[in-house]
């Protein structure tokens, strides 16, 4: 066997050999990266001012010292000259000051040698001494200078150098640079071509600027044809669109105004027979002109040469020295205009008159660019004038018969005069019209469509001007049935007569008071700092309540239950505002009545921290399903029934989670219980033998849900009619709407709930092919107390029967129900209500009540 010492001796042996393989593996890799960064940085940079710092900053990381140098020799001239230096002591022009530059140093020596030359402070001396080359710039501890090669020719050398006597350079970084010396010609060409390719682009691209600008000048040249065919049009409808003369001159102004200075304009007419010059349209900030003999002025001077002159300070001068023009005696000269302009008005029978404009205080020099547009379009304005002073001419003889004429018209004038009488009183007729249309008949106060449209109004205002606050308390009256069954409809009426009074003393002056229907009223606070302002309101409206009414020696106590909300960047239309505030008075209702809420789920809720966040976790409330019957007086009609999921929150009660499940904690949580509300009620549905109808959320027809609730309809069978709330529909995505309408052609039913709440809009109904059309309890009540909703629902039953759609109808009275069923035909209608437990039904009946109509 071997001895252990031999066999120390050859694992060291083997180890050592293991470490010079690893550190020559090191070296190989880290001259391939940097050669790797080089390639990147060759392709990269645009010019060779930037190459060379980048291998300046890749050499850095690999060489002890931090001076380096490049010099390449010009192929014209010879010479050695420096592409890129730093240095740690020198300046740059310290080698270019020394005498030959590169040449007679060491730098020169490597281009001559053509080889690699590595020295030290020792070495270099002594071979300068020698006479091999002179030492230029200050002494380096250590100089590497390698030769840079191109299609076998020396084109110049990379040096690098260091000042500190230990940092010296091993053979791995002298190798290191000599491999980057073989890839820097490479490189240096690759940066040039594409510096020559960007000069090449840079020239092509100032051609196109030429081109560019001979291109603008057409299209200026163009433009300003464009704009004398647009004069020739204006001045074309001069002839035609004005027939006082006095318009037509402001017209003139207006035109000459668009192409030149204007500020100061006169047009004068010239009479020939009479040797006048009058002056019907003049603006001027300094002289005002009359009408003169003809002299010899500037306006004098156009009509004699009839050609456009255009004047300065100069020519005035010599105008004024040669006799041509001369002015008045005491004419004052510092009103004189130092540019001016004037234009001969030609026609087929000669010169009429001219238009001139003038600038003082050298507000603007005209030029010969002026001269021709005036003169092009004072061309076309004379003949327009001529036919327009020939028309004035022609009005001032027919004002004599039209004088005549005035006399016999006095008759009919008076006729006029009652007739005009009789338009103010059919006037006053249409005003009284429209306020009954936007008020309330019996309490005077705005009726829902004129407090909606000041609602959205100040929706639209709170948009722009954020700071600028509003609330809306929607208001329901407590016991308001009680009063109207033992003192009657007339007594309800006064009391609700005496609330529209009390009701406007508790508001301010620009507060919107309404009454939307029955005992629902309306307040819009407007111009509101805080939500306290809207309390206070809330308050006074609540003592004003809590005074009894009596009427024939009977007191009757009532109430107000209020909701109300806040302005908000969120609200985006008036249906959410209403909606919040109509959640937020059924909150205060099943509080306690008598009482107000802010639109908030957990207004009465515990300070406990633990118990605020748990009512945000609907999943975790004790959940119950109420069976509603769809009584039919069709004999032969198959069985309906609406069953609606309620949970026991501990602030609200036992209270639907159609108004829970807007107070979910969070998205995701309110999709998972939809789906776990759907899974129940197919359930449900399931162990019965009639349609069941039951209230979803159009979260579910969202793209990233829609599958989901495809799959669960498919996994569990099509037990269900899917209802869908109209509010929500509304405002539903067009991908939201062609996902329930791919629902009804899967063949599951589907059904619009809550119609006609706030509109009545038929496009929903007639273009989604839905299976049942639920009438809001509100729209119902309507129908029962106007005679107008009367007509919508003729229309809403029109539409369905063509669509064979079944209409349900809901409400607080059955009796008053059944009336309506016999006088308009409908079938169905929400009867009894029961509770269900765990898919059983039970013997106790609850009363029918839903989320609009929460009766007193």
């Amino acid at each position: 066997m071997e001895e252990p010492q031999q066999q120390v001796k050859r694992l060291s042996r083997r180890a050592a050999r293991l470490e010079s393989l690893l550190e020559k593996y090191k070296r190989k890799s880290q001259l391939q990266y940097t050669l790797i960064q080089l390639s990147e940085q060759a392709s990269t940079v645009a010019e060779l001012t930037l190459l060379y710092p980048a291998i300046h900053n890749i050499l850095s990381q690999y060489l002890p010292g931090k001076s380096f140098y490049v010099v390449l020799q010009n192929r014209f001239t010879q010479a050695l000259e420096l592409s890129y230096f730093v240095d740690e002591k020198d300046a740059v022009a310290i080698p270019l000051h020394e005498a030959h530059h590169f040449k007679d140093g060491v730098t020169g020596h490597v281009f001559k040698t053509g080889k690699t030359v590595y020295l030290t402070k020792e070495e270099m001396l002594s071979r300068a001494k020698a006479g091999e080359f002179k030492i230029l710039g200050s002494q380096a501890e250590h100089w590497v200078g390698v030769p840079i090669y191109r299609d076998g020719a020396i084109i110049g050398v990379m040096v690098s150098q260091s000042y500190e006597a230990e940092q010296s350079y091993s053979e791995h970084q002298v190798e290191l640079l000599e491999v980057m010396s073989l890839y820097l010609a490479t490189a240096i060409e690759r940066v040039k071509k594409r510096e020559l390719l960007e000069s090449e682009v840079k020239i092509r691209t100032r051609a196109l600027m030429q081109s560019n600008e001979a291109l603008n000048k057409e299209i200026d040249n163009r433009k300003r044809a464009l704009e004398r065919q647009q004069i020739l049009f204006q001045i074309s409808e001069l002839a035609t669109q004005f027939s006082d003369i006095d318009d037509v001159y402001k017209q003139v102004h207006d035109i000459i105004r668009s192409i030149t200075f204007a500020d100061n304009l006169y047009i004068a007419l010239y009479n020939k027979e009479e040797q006048w010059l009058t002056f019907p349209y003049s603006v001027d900030e300094k002289t005002r002109y009359k009408t003169r003999s003809f002299a010899k002025g500037y306006s004098e001077l156009v009509i004699r040469t009839e050609q456009s002159q255009l004047i300065d300070c100069t020519r005035a001068k010599a105008l004024a020295m040669e006799g041509i023009v001369e002015r008045p005696a005491g004419y004052n000269h510092n009103l004189a205009a130092t540019s001016w302009l004037g234009a001969p008005l030609k026609t087929a029978t000669g010169v009429i008159g001219l238009i001139a404009c003038q600038a003082y205080d050298h507000k603007y020099e005209f030029d010969y660019d002026d001269v021709e547009l005036i003169s092009f379009v004072s061309n076309q304005i004379a003949s327009v004038l001529q036919t327009h002073l020939a028309n004035q001419a022609l009005k001032i003889s027919h004002q004599q018969l039209e004088h005549r004429v005035a006399e016999k018209t006095k008759e009919l004038q008076q006729t006029n005069l009652h007739l005009q009488m009789q338009m103010e009183e059919r006037k006053k007729i249409e005003q009284q019209l429209y306020h009954d249309a936007h008020h309330d008949s019996l309490t005077g106060l705005p009726n829902r469509s004129l407090f909606l449209t000041q609602l959205e109004k100040t929706l639209k205002k709170h948009h722009r001007y954020p700071e600028d606050n509003f609330a809306v308390l929607f208001i329901d009256l407590d016991k308001f049935k009680d009063i109207n069954d033992e003192l009657g409809h007339q007594a309800g009426d006064q009391f609700l007569v005496w609330v529209s009074q009390s009701f406007s003393e508790c508001i301010r002056e620009h507060d919107l008071l309404a009454r939307l229907a029955g005992d629902e009223f309306v307040v819009l606070l407007d111009h509101l700092t805080d939500r306290q302002q809207a309390e206070d309101v809330a308050k006074r409206i609540i003592k004003v309540m809590q005074q009894p009414f009596c009427l024939k020696g009977v007191c009757m106590q009532s109430g107000a239950s209020i909701g109300i909300t806040y302005s908000n960047k969120l609200y985006r239309n008036t249906d959410e505002i209403i909606r919040d505030a109509d959640a937020a008075m059924y909150y205060a209702k099943n509080a306690g009545r008598g009482r107000y809420e802010f639109y908030h789920p957990l207004l009465s809720a515990s300070s406990s921290a633990q118990k605020q966040h748990d009512q945000h976790h609907l999943d975790k409330l004790p959940t119950h399903f109420r069976y509603t019957e769809i009584v039919n007086w069709s004999d032969s009609a198959e069985p309906i029934g609406f069953i609606e999921a309620f949970g026991e929150h501990p602030v609200l009660g036992s209270t639907s989670f159609d108004i829970l499940k807007k107070f979910a904690a969070e998205k995701p949580q309110h999709l998972e219980i939809e789906l776990q509300l759907l899974k129940k009620a197919q359930d449900v549905a399931a162990c019965r033998n009639d349609d069941i109808l039951f209230n979803c959320s159009t979260m579910l027809l969202e793209n990233n849900h829609f599958d989901v609730l495809k799959q669960q309809l498919v996994t569990e069978g099509n037990a269900l009619c899917l209802l869908f709330e109209e509010s929500e529909i509304r405002f539903a995505s067009s991908q939201q709407i062609l996902n329930l309408k791919s629902l009804a052609e899967m063949g599951i039913p589907i059904g619009l709930n809550n119609f006609g709440k706030d509109r009545c809009d038929l496009t929903l109904i007639s273009q989604i092919d839905f299976t049942y059309v639920l009438l809001s309890s509100t729209f119902s009540k309507r129908v029962l107390q106007q005679t107008s909703y009367e007509v919508q629902l003729q229309g809403i039953l029109a539409v369905t029967q063509v669509k064979g759609i079944k209409v349900i109808a809901r409400g607080p009275a059955i009796l008053n129900f059944r009336s309506l069923l016999e006088k308009h035909g409908l079938q169905l209608f929400f009867g009894k209500q029961q509770a269900l437990d765990k898919g059983q039904e039970t013997c106790a009946f609850i009363p029918t009540f839903d989320n609009e109509s929460i009766p007193s």
